[in-house]
């Protein structure tokens, strides 16, 4: 499911993009990793909206729109902002404050970047959300021991593997990108000191012999990769390939592995989409690895994750409070524009009134006086009640004063157009569409 539904960061503002071309969508941002496929949007309708976006889902991945029902969750507003701190601060990742989530969150912002569709509130949210997760990784221990799914990869191959094994199993990793790069240091880690890495260019794995000194690390190209299969034991995957590199007919003639490692050759394939066909389960002397299958790994220390887990929710809990006021005063900047455009509608009216009295012949000096006389006039006048539409976000009782003066404000000023914002963007988005 999350294979399908996966969609590679390349593809990221083209999804945006879409996303909210829908008609109840208005700002969207996709975070898209090996064990999770998140949609977040600002939409005019909460019920249209998501019937929209899982529709969007299922026409991008091919699934049935029932099917993607069963397996969806879904999260509204506050709920929907916890979630993504709570991500960002590892507590939701396979492995407790793995760093990795982060660095993916900060891609989905730089991926954003310049886009139309990532606005100021999934923009903001996003980058209040890395804050979280800087603030949660500097303030607990939550990080202390934590392992990254690369490591629990290997973790879970020594599980699998004789002891006597562990220094002699022939080791293949099959991409050099950031996870296999971390393959490799967690291997180093345990012992080897030397294993064969394809990948499609050998500048990568040639850094990585740089910062790897007094380990063998034998680079093959991708046309090599039959031949490495044949004389490795263990084979973990980590590419971006969007077809599966191994299937039953790749595998089904590779020489058996000696009984010293188990006899059995151990595909450890931690890529969405998967490297490794779950075909090649049914082939003898094969045992296939995926990234669910890591929960084996990190099930221990569950006390201590918990303690940790604990402290970062006060972090998230204080932080959801900043962002939730922030989000909530950004309803009084309409006001706050509405209101200096009538008062200034009002000044430039008067203005050329006092003008045409005073004749034609007004030095330029002068006239600028009473231009900023006007203008002094009318900053002062407004310097109250803008001072009361805006708030710091620290304070709900502030900001409560200012929704209550907004909706006064509109109401004295008459600022509120005669469709609501909302209508009138709903009405926009299908004419547009009808074009």
């Amino acid at each position: 499911m999350r294979e399908k539904l996966a969609i590679p960061e390349a593809e990221m503002p083209r999804a945006i993009g879409e996303l909210c071309g829908l008609n109840h969508i208005e700002e969207a941002a996709v975070l898209s990793t090996c064990n999770r496929m998140e949609i977040y949007v600002v939409a005019l309708s909460q019920h249209r909206g998501v019937k929209e976006v899982t529709e969007w889902m299922s026409k991008t991945s091919g699934i049935p729109v029932s099917e993607i029902c069963e397996h969806r969750f879904l999260l509204y507003n506050k709920d929907a902002t916890q979630h993504l701190f709570e991500v960002s601060a590892g507590l939701d990742s396979l492995v407790l404050g793995e760093g990795q989530i982060l660095a993916q969150v900060r891609q989905v912002v730089k991926a954003g970047e310049g886009v139309l569709g990532f606005g100021r509130n999934i923009s903001g949210l996003f980058k209040h959300a890395i804050t979280v997760g800087k603030r949660v990784r500097t303030e607990t221990n939550i990080a202390a021991g934590a392992v990254s799914v690369s490591s629990a990869a290997v973790e879970l191959a020594f599980m699998k593997l004789p002891e006597s094994s562990h220094t002699t199993a022939r080791m293949l990793v099959v991409g050099a990108g950031k996870m296999g790069k971390l393959v490799i240091k967690h291997l180093v880690a345990k012992g080897c000191t030397k294993m064969v890495v394809v990948n499609r260019s050998e500048e990568k794995v040639a850094a990585i012999c740089e910062e790897m000194k007094g380990v063998e690390v034998i680079y093959r190209p991708f046309t090599d990769m039959p031949a490495c299969s044949a004389e490795a034991d263990v084979i973990f995957t980590s590419t971006a390939s969007e077809t599966p590199l191994f299937l039953k007919e790749h595998v089904k003639d590779l020489p058996p592995v000696s009984s010293e490692v188990g006899g059995l050759r151990l595909f450890i394939d931690i890529s969405v989409p998967r490297n490794v066909g779950s075909c090649v389960t049914d082939v003898e002397g094969a045992r296939v690895y995926n990234v669910d299958d890591l929960k084996e790994v990190v099930a221990a220390n569950k006390e201590d994750r918990l303690r940790k887990a604990m402290e970062a929710q006060a972090i998230i809990t204080e932080e959801l409070k900043q962002f939730e006021a922030w989000r909530d005063s950004l309803e009084t900047v309409p006001t706050i524009k509405k209101l200096r455009a009538y008062a200034d509608r009002i000044r430039l009216v008067e203005l050329e009134k006092c003008l045409s009295k005073m004749g034609e012949d007004i030095p330029k000096k002068t006239r600028k006086a009473v231009d900023d006389l006007s203008r002094g006039i009318v900053n002062k006048l407004l310097h109250g009640p803008m001072q009361h539409l805006r708030c710091d976000g620290n304070d709900s009782r502030t900001l409560n004063e200012a929704l209550e003066n907004m909706n006064a404000l509109n109401r004295m000023f008459g600022l509120e157009s005669d469709l609501s914002l909302v209508e009138q963007k709903i009405r926009a988005k299908v004419e547009q569409r009808q074009k």
